[in-house]
């Protein structure tokens, strides 16, 4: 073992970025997320409808309906926020982004508020996936919570290659 092995971190965790019920991405209704086809992750029903940064990271990807933010991390983990299902529909609204593209931000930083009531009145399911969305870059990326989670509980282990 090198003398500063110690300094380079194996594992990446990402934190919880709302309140709410953790299921597995298997059972989000959308085969997109289900499938991992974007990636792995884990499913949050939000029960308030404030969404946080799971990990410190620049705000790289952020959709102009602010239903969906992409993070990328120091160490190049790419995750993504998607608040809700076929949300994209909505066209912004009912959502309210409180941060911009490019920005640094920090575990917990407010990221979005999204109206989950008005969005269920409007059709939609208002479950959040969370992705990491370059999942091949590691050995793997492990969900560590089932049921109800806190803001920042421990959600997802990463381990490099």
């Amino acid at each position: 073992m090198g003398l500063f092995d110690f300094m380079k971190k194996k594992e990446i965790m990402l934190f919880a970025p709302a309140k709410g019920e953790c299921i597995p991405i298997s059972e989000v209704a959308d085969p997109t997320f289900a499938e991992e086809i974007l990636g792995k992750g884990v499913a949050i029903k939000p029960s308030e409808g404030k969404f946080y940064a799971p990990a410190d990271g620049k705000v790289t990807t952020l959709f102009p309906t602010g239903h969906a933010i992409g993070i990328t991390t120091p160490d190049g983990l790419e995750l993504l926020v998607h608040v809700g299902l076929d949300t994209v529909q909505l066209k912004g609204q009912h959502f309210d982004v409180k941060v911009k593209a490019d920005q640094d931000v920090t575990k917990g930083t407010l990221l979005l508020e999204a109206d989950l009531e008005e969005i269920r009145k409007a059709g939609y399911d208002t479950v959040t996936p969370m992705l990491v969305c370059n999942s091949a870059d590691y050995a793997s990326v492990e969900c560590k919570k089932q049921g109800m989670v806190e803001v920042g509980d421990e959600m997802i282990t990463c381990t490099k290659k």
